[in-house]
């Protein structure tokens, strides 16, 4: 832990985000990072910041072109299904399409375990 004195600058941005600037007034070596954190400002200016940790991605099991079947965290099964919206038209098949070749697979993967 380094405890470092200097200026802290608090300010909002034209679209409402919150910043804050921290200007350290001494002579300091320090590793350089980028972390995503919450940030708490108190009533009386303290501040605190603690480092989310970082997300675990579910690993997919099966892949097609528009969708992903995965195991979560939470041990359930999720079917994600994604299209651009200039191919509303088609989407009523491709989602059987893709669905059912995903069923496929994990009924082989069934079978042959």
């Amino acid at each position: 832990m380094v405890t470092l004195n200097g200026e802290m600058t608090f300010g909002q941005l034209e679209n409402g985000l919150h910043t804050a600037d921290f200007m350290c007034c001494e002579d300091v070596q320090m590793e350089a990072y980028n972390a995503k954190c919450k940030v708490q400002v108190m009533r009386d200016g303290n501040v605190y910041m603690t480092e989310l940790p970082k997300r675990i991605r579910n690993k997919a099991i099966f892949r097609d072109d528009n969708c992903t079947l995965s195991k979560g965290q939470d041990g359930r099964y999720y079917f994600v299904f994604s299209l651009d919206g200039k191919f509303l038209d088609e989407m009523p098949g491709r989602l059987m399409r893709q669905a059912n070749a995903i069923a496929r697979k994990i009924i082989k993967e069934l079978i042959f375990k």
